[in-house]
C-alpha cells in the first residue's frame, strides 16, 4: 500500500511515517518502479504498536528498544515493565511537585485578594512578600 493509504489507516500523517523510517522504527519499504513507497501490511501493525506504546508513555527511543528486543526473538515485557515503573515514579514525583505548586498558587491568590491597593513604587506586593 502507498504511504497515503497507510497513513489514513494508521491515523497518522505521511510525514510521521517517513520520520519513523528515518528513526529506524519502521523498515524502509519496497519501492515501485516509479519510486513510490510500497508498504507491506505489517507496517500498519508496526504503526499501531508504536502509537499504543506512546499512549502508555514510552518515548520513541524506548519504542525502538522494545521493537529491537522483540525482533531478536525475545519478549520485551520485562524491559517494558522497567520503563513503566520508572515512568510511574517520575509521574508520581511530578504530581507531588504540582500539588505543592497548586497550594502555593492558592495561597498567593488569597494574599492578593487580601492585599491593600499597591503602592506606586510597588511592582507586586504578593511577589515581593515571598
Amino acid at each position: 500500500m502507498r504511504i497515503g493509504d497507510l497513513a489514513d489507516r494508521a491515523g497518522v500523517r505521511p510525514h510521521t511515517i517517513r520520520y519513523y523510517e528515518r528513526e529506524g522504527l519502521l523498515p524502509p519499504p519496497r519501492r515501485t518502479s516509479g519510486k513510490y513507497r510500497d508498504y507491506e501490511p505489517e507496517a500498519l501493525e508496526d504503526l499501531r504498536f508504536i502509537r499504543k506504546a506512546q499512549t502508555i508513555g514510552l518515548s520513541l527511543g524506548e519504542v525502538r528498544e522494545v521493537m529491537e528486543i522483540a525482533s531478536g526473538g525475545r519478549a520485551p515485557c520485562d524491559h517494558v515493565r522497567a520503563i513503566l515503573t520508572t515512568r510511574l515514579t517520575e509521574v508520581e514525583e511530578r504530581l507531588r511537585e504540582l500539588r505543592i505548586l497548586r497550594s502555593t498558587l492558592r495561597a498567593a491568590l488569597e494574599r492578593l485578594d487580601r492585599a491593600p491597593e499597591p503602592r506606586e513604587a510597588c511592582r507586586c506586593a504578593v511577589i515581593e512578600a515571598e
